[in-house]
Formats: C-alpha cells, structure tokens, sequence
C-alpha cells in the first residue's frame, strides 16, 4: 500500500476492527451464564491472523487474559495447523501453562472462513466459577488438586460439538448447567466476531487482512520503539514485599532498557511456594508487559506489535515462573502486584508518570454454601433451608495515587474488573450484603491522596454456616507512599469484626456469623502539607478523612463548626516544620 489513499482506507479498516471485537466482547458479556463476565466483566476477546499475532483486542478485558491469550493461540497452533482446520470448528484449552495462569480461565478459539479458507483466528477467555476440584482457592499443594484441566482439544468438529468433552466436564464440576451455558456462550461471542469481520472485508474489497494485519502491527510497533528510545538506557531495581500464604514473599525486579527493547528480569523473587499462589511465566509476563505499556506508550495499541519489544524473564521455580504440577489457582494475588514493581523501577525515571502502590490484588468474595459447611459446623438437619451456593463477586481497594491525582477509591487496578452488585449477588445466593462502605483515612495521605478502602460485611440469609476461600492481601505490607506520601491503610478480615482469620485459606463463618472484610487503600505521593487546602476541606466535607486525620496528618485548622478555616489553615502550616507526622 503506497498511496495515501490506502493509507486511510487501512486506517479505516483499523477502527472497523476494533469495532467488530468490542462486538465480539459485548456478545459475551449478555449471553454468559456467569455473573463475573456478564457482571464484572472478567474476559477478554480479540483476533489474530494465521501466524498467532494478536491483531486488535476488545476494550473490554483484563491484563492477565488479553496479554495471555497471546500467547494460548499461538500454543493452539502447533497443535492444531490452519490447513487442518475445518469451518464450524472451535478449539478449547485452561491449561495454565498454556493459557491464562490457572484452570479457572478458559479459552476458546475459532478459526473464520472465507471462500473456503481460514483468514483469521478469532478468541476469547474467561472466568469459570468452578472447575471442579477444591475450588478457587490458594489450598491445593498441587495443580492436579485445583480441578479439571483441559489440554489444547477440539471443542467441535465441523459445527458438531464434542460431546464427550462436555459430558467430561459436565462430571467434574458442581455447577454443570451454569458452565457449559458459559463455554457455548464462548462459542457464540466467538462468531458474530467472525460473522462481522466477513461483512468488513465485504465493504472493503481489494485490501485483504495480511495486509491490514502487517499495517496495524508495524505501525505499532514503531510507536513502542519511538517511546522506547525517549527513555534513558540502563537498569533500575525495584523490590516489594507482599503478605504470601504461610510467609512473606519477596518480588524483585530489575528494568533494563537498552534502546530497542525492554528487559524485566525477576532474579532474586522468592521461590515457589507449596501453595496455589504461585504463577506461571504467561501470566507473569501478562502483567509486567501492562505496566511498561500502560507507563511508556499508553496510546499504542495493545498487540503483537507493541508486545514484542517488551521481554520478561523469572527464574524457573521462582514463584513467578513454576513448572507443573505447582498449584496456581490464585496467582492473581502475587501477580496483581507486578505492576506496583515495575512502577517503583520506572518511578526512578519517570517520576512524573507512574502512581503509587495500591490494593492491586483484588479481594474476592469466594463463597460456598450447603451440605458440606452444615455438617462441618455440625448443624442439625431442617435447622437452615437456604439453598447450596457458589458465589464470587469481585471487591476492590483503593489504588495508589497518581503524580498529579488523587487516587481512585475501591477500583480494581491493575485487573480492571468491575464490581457486582450488591442486588445481583443476593438476587443469586441466599446472602445478605450488611455493609458495603468506603473506609475513611484508608488512602494514604500526601499532596496527592490515595484512594480508599471499603469494609464489606456479608452472611448468609438464614444464618446458615458457609465456606470463605480467602486471597487476601496487604494485610501485613500495606501500599507504599511515595516521594514524601503515607502508605495506604492495612486490611483485615475478621468474624463479625472482633474474631480474626487467616488472610489465604478455605475457612468456616460459623452459623449466625458475618464475614467482615476490611479492604486496603493506596498509597500517597508527596507531602501531605503540600496538598491544597481546598482540597483538604473537600475531603473532610465528604467524609473521605476524619478530623483528626485533617488536623494531624494535613495541618488544617478546624473552627468550632468542625470546619477548616482556610486562612488559619495556611498560617499554621507555614509555622509548622517541613515534614509533618503521618499517621501509620
């Protein structure tokens, strides 16, 4: 393509795409059976072309699926050549190791014809509630413990399904219904993303997809490389020490930008642990590849192009890079918290850029209820009539303040997933959300004010005993400031708000009992005294600080109202010494 002509015609042709896999995406989110999709949000979709490159992704995903799905279809491709692949086929796997970190992510591929020929690769990847096995859950010692792992297989044949891998997985999980509705809605999003890619190539004759798909990816590729070579060379360190199961864990990471390429090495991360909280080097490189895009070259498209030059590398049986049979069911809560490494190597030169820590890991409500946790609680039988349940609904902490912004309270960053409901999780399961609040004081004080935590409170409708799979985090290391700002309020999850749990692990809420969970908040940057007044009184006025916060962490004077008086509030700050005291 020389003329300029062809140049907007591929431009064209380029937000086509992008429209024709957001359609895609919006296509799954109303026909999947699972509230974490339809509600949250929790998948990602996208095409490819027949070598495996990510072309265009749909807005709607998460870093750990879009980034890995990347690589699941090209795994899907050795297994499965194009020249081998029949119209009406679709291809499935939740190998971690091949795809998004954990069995409970599934992915499904289906090749799009045209005249008789494959001429592109259209999939998705999503969140299953069950998969079988213990459950969602860092408890298993190792993956065979954690569910049903499917290799890379053919889900159908020619437009017929398999139908013994469906009754396979029918067998070995408790929600049979609920799961194959959510794979064949896979199956659909799958092709109306093939069906409106036919009728772009339709509109657009003359131009076909290798040549889009070598025009998008190299395009985007020379947008990375040009933010890469602003950056200054060299190697900067960053480390973070986060809860872990049983002990700390240590992550270390060293950023070397040489010019043409980013390189992250994770040598000097703890090593693997005996839980399922390690990840696999997909899912690794599936967040660390976010933090850099999302810091250097934010309006780059996200695909083959932009990726390439971003390499990542964990030493094998460190908690970052585990081999089978390790477990891995929740290896969001280590890898959630890349980003905040990679930001604290970056912030070294790029301090204008990058925000501070934050919750990062998201805090699921992971619930079961029925039989099992009723005699496990030794309850007499007709005691409680609710019905069994599994349930996970997605909760947030505060993220970590931005160079020039507050942070933003109770949002999942880095996963981007939203919160379900508190109308749709009791419409559900026989639960009751008693509190839902943002915290006060829980961002960490600075010029530029984290964002909050919330407390959740939640039991069940009848009082009937249930199981929390709990993955919780920042309970013992909350977010650090930066640059002069507080670290963000800890988190806690307790019995009725007196009795601790344990932060990882399947644990029992007794009968008449109510799950408390305090969620963390993020981290400050700069000087508290340096945060403008105005603001200071905004935050009081709402509530998002106390009094006492506002007097002793940010030097407002109060008036007898309860108010901060402006003036008096300037003066005494100027009186003050340069660093003021933060409340911990």
């Amino acid at each position: 393509m020389s003329t300029a002509f062809d140049a907007i015609r591929l431009q064209v042709m380029w937000t086509r795409l992008l429209a024709v896999v957001e359609e895609q995406a919006q296509t799954l989110i109303r026909t999947a059976f699972s509230t974490v999709v339809s509600e949250a949000g929790d998948l990602s979709a996208g095409v490819f072309d027949l070598t495996g490159r990510m072309v265009a992704q749909a807005a709607t995903g998460t870093p750990g699926h879009v980034n890995t799905m990347a690589e699941t279809v090209k795994d899907f491709l050795i297994h499965f050549p194009i020249e081998t692949m029949k119209d009406g086929d679709h291809f499935i796997t939740n190998d971690p190791w091949k795809g998004a970190g954990h069995l409970h992510d599934v992915t499904v591929m289906t090749p799009a014809f045209r005249d008789g020929k494959v001429v592109a690769l259209f999939a998705c990847i999503c969140h299953q509630i069950d998969m079988g096995g213990r459950g969602l859950g860092p408890d298993a010692e190792s993956v065979f413990e954690e569910g049903l792992l499917i290799p890379p297989m053919r889900l159908a044949f020619a437009g017929e399904f398999n139908e013994s891998l469906l009754q396979i997985i029918r067998t070995n999980v408790r929600m049979p219904y609920e799961v194959e509705g959510d794979i064949l809605s896979y199956v659909t999003c799958n092709e109306v993303g093939a069906t409106r890619f036919g009728e772009m190539l339709d509109e657009f004759p003359g131009i076909d997809f290798p040549t889009l798909s070598d025009y998008v990816i190299n395009r985007s590729r020379e947008g990375m490389l040009a933010a890469i070579r602003a950056l200054p060379k060299g190697t900067w360190h960053g480390s973070m020490e986060v809860d872990g199961y049983d002990k700390p864990i240590m992550l270390k990471a060293a950023v070397t930008i040489d010019g043409e390429k980013v390189l992250i090495d994770y040598a000097g991360s703890s090593t693997a642990s005996r839980f399922g909280i390690n990840l696999v080097l997909n899912y690794t490189k599936a967040y660390t590849a976010f933090a850099i895009r999302s810091s250097i070259a934010p309006d780059v498209p996200n695909n083959a192009g932009s990726l390439g030059p971003i390499e990542v590398t964990g030493p094998v049986g460190s908690i970052v890079n585990v081999e089978p049979p390790a477990p891995v069911s929740a290896r969001h809560v280590i890898g959630q918290m890349l980003p905040d490494v990679i930001f604290g190597c970056l912030a070294q030169i790029l301090p204008d850029v990058v925000p501070a820590e934050g919750a990062s890991c998201i805090w699921s409500l992971q619930l079961r209820g029925g039989m099992e946790a009723w005699k496990m609680a030794n309850v007499k039988e007709g005691e409680f009539t609710s019905r069994a349940f599994s349930l996970l609904s997605f909760n947030s902490g505060g993220s970590g303040a931005r160079p020039d912004k507050d942070g933003l309270s109770v949002t999942a960053f880095p996963s981007g997933v939203r919160g379900t409901s508190v109308e749709a999780l009791e419409n559900l399961a026989p639960v009751v959300l008693w509190k839902k609040e943002l915290l006060p004081d829980s961002g960490g004080a600075g010029k530029q004010r984290g964002g909050l935590g919330q407390i959740v409170e939640v039991g069940t409708i009848d009082g009937a005993p249930f199981f929390v799979f709990a993955m919780y985090d920042r309970i013992l290391f909350p977010a650090r400031g930066r640059f002069g700002g507080a670290e963000g309020g800890r988190g806690d999850a307790t019995l009725d708000g007196t009795e601790k749990l344990a932060i990882k692990g399947k644990q029992l809420v007794p009968a008449h009992r109510r799950l408390v969970l305090v969620l963390p908040g993020g981290g400050g940057i700069g000087d508290p005294l340096e945060r403008d007044i105005e603001m200071v009184a905004a935050d009081l006025g709402e509530g998002i600080v106390t009094p006492e916060a506002a007097r002793e962490i940010y030097g407002a004077v109060l008036d007898k109202d309860g108010k901060v008086d402006r003036e008096a509030s300037r003066q005494a700050r100027a009186e003050r010494p340069a660093k003021a005291p933060v409340l911990a």
